[in-house]
């Protein structure tokens, strides 16, 4: 629940392909993020009583044309935007290590292998470099982030579990 609007968060997903210390990530190619490179997933069906493997395995299939086959929650993130108050959401992180198929680009997505130790934070959303490093060590995390109108973190908490 947002503790400002008292509404449901909106709920999503966010995944990471993983293998041989690379991760997959994504070029944004249209909509929120276009231009930033980024794990891949968005929003739960709810209304349809989609779950949020279901998103999962839902959304990686859309945005890169693989299916998850093993996949572990890493973190949840609730995300916070004062000047887009529709944004808010809480965000379920996943590494899928096993998967079908072979990632493709998509009219919204253009992946790219990346060793993990030369990820390129500045390319990526503002708050990467303060959970995905833990993450990617094989913790696990909670987070809460606040952001400006121009997508800066103006306030954050990360706990490592």
């Amino acid at each position: 629940m947002d503790q400002k609007t008292n509404q449901p968060f909106r709920k999503t997903t966010l995944a990471y392909l993983v293998k041989n210390n690379q991760m997959l990530l994504a070029m944004k190619k249209r909509g929120l993020g276009q231009g930033k490179l980024n794990g891949f997933g968005g929003k739960v069906k709810e209304k349809q009583g989609e779950t949020v493997e279901e998103a999962l395995i839902r959304e990686t299939m859309e945005e890169i044309g693989v299916k998850p086959i093993s996949y572990t929650q890493k973190a949840t993130l609730e995300f916070f935007a004062s000047a887009h108050q529709d944004w808010n959401q809480e965000v379920y992180v996943y590494l899928i290590d096993k998967w079908e198929g072979e990632p493709k680009e998509s009219d919204e997505m253009k992946p790219q292998w990346i060793p993990i130790n030369k990820i390129p934070y500045q390319r990526m959303w503002a708050d990467d470099p303060y959970w995905l490093p833990y993450v990617l060590k094989g913790r696990n995390v909670k987070g809460k982030f606040s952001f400006d109108a121009k997508g800066a973190v103006i306030d954050y908490k990360v706990k490592i579990l």
